[in-house]
């Protein structure tokens, strides 16, 4: 079974941008492992709880297949986080799948994978995206080798099948 770890902010994460990427894993069979900067539940911007199964420190890329970053408010904490940073170079550098919707697209851009890469993100980060290098695209989703960026919420399920699409 593949298995995919997601990282969302343990406050004001964004509902949709975690809740359908992770119905689509699952209707295709792919376990999910939640991680936040400590473990209990998490709130969602529009209220969502989310069960956090392990702290970013717990994390291990040996044991997932895809790594997904979920934004909304929350995720700017992770834009200078050293451990989350880390986790999205070491996934990359392993060659699985590392994907990042709306401004979390952006923390791929800080970790310094996008160079060369079209991406996509919350159009507020474009500029983050254009000066880590990134071939930006203002188009909803894009999937450039194993890196998978969308723009935010609306494209969220089109994010979570085009993750399920690089698994198969």
């Amino acid at each position: 079974m593949k298995k995919v770890i997601f990282i969302i902010a343990f406050n004001q994460f964004r509902d949709e941008e975690y809740q359908q990427p992770r119905e689509e894993l699952e209707k295709a069979g792919i376990g999910v492992t939640v991680a936040s900067t400590q473990v209990g539940m998490a709130t969602g911007k529009l209220g969502l709880k989310a069960k956090v199964d392990l702290a970013i420190d717990g994390v291990n890329a040996e044991d997932y297949d895809a790594l997904v970053l979920v934004g909304g408010p929350g995720c700017y904490d992770y834009y200078e986080d050293e451990r989350v940073l880390n986790v999205v170079r070491l996934f990359n550098a392993m060659g699985k799948v590392v994907a990042g919707i709306c401004s979390a697209a952006a923390i791929l851009a800080l970790a310094g994978i996008l160079k060369g890469k079209k991406a996509t993100v919350f159009p507020g980060e474009a500029e983050r995206l254009k000066v880590a290098g990134a071939i930006y695209a203002a188009h909803g989703l894009e999937v450039d080798g194993k890196i998978i960026t969308a723009d935010g919420p609306g494209n969220a399920r089109r994010f979570g099948s085009a993750i399920v699409s690089a698994l198969s």
